[in-house]
C-alpha cells in the first residue's frame, strides 16, 4: 500500500462544509519546517487532490495549518479583535505507507480533529 494524505473541514457553527478556507502543508525536519504545498478546500469542504500524493509520500512530521480566521472572515462570521481561532496549526507524523486523513471540526470557538479514515 502506497501513503497518502488528505483532509475534510466541516463548519460545525454553520452545519456545512467549509469551502474556501487556505490550507499549507509542512514537512517537519529537526527545529526546521519546509513548506510543501498551498491548498483551497472547495464546496465540499476537500480538497481537489490529495495533500500529500503516493508519489511524493514520505514517512516522517509534518504539519496542517489552517487558516479559519479569514474563512470565517469570509462567511461574515462576527469577528472579535483579536479573533479567538485565527491559525490553527497541527502538527502529527506518519510512520508507515497508509492513507493519513486529518479532518477538521471548526466552529468560532473550538474545533476538533483526528485520524480519519
Amino acid at each position: 500500500m502506497t501513503g497518502y494524505l488528505t483532509t475534510h473541514v466541516l463548519d460545525t457553527a454553520r452545519g456545512c462544509p467549509a469551502e474556501g478556507l487556505k490550507i499549507e502543508l509542512y514537512r517537519i525536519t529537526g527545529d526546521s519546517r519546509s513548506l510543501l504545498k498551498t491548498l483551497t478546500t472547495n464546496d465540499d469542504g476537500r480538497t481537489d487532490e490529495q495533500i500529500l500524493p503516493a508519489e511524493k509520500f514520505e514517512i516522517g512530521e509534518y504539519e496542517l495549518v489552517f487558516h479559519a480566521g479569514a474563512y470565517l472572515d469570509a462567511t461574515g462570521t462576527p469577528p472579535e479583535e483579536p479573533r479567538f481561532l485565527d491559525v490553527i496549526p497541527l502538527r502529527f507524523g506518519m510512520s508507515e505507507p497508509s492513507h493519513y486523513h486529518v479532518p477538521l471540526l471548526l466552529s468560532p470557538f473550538g474545533y476538533s480533529t483526528y485520524r480519519g479514515s
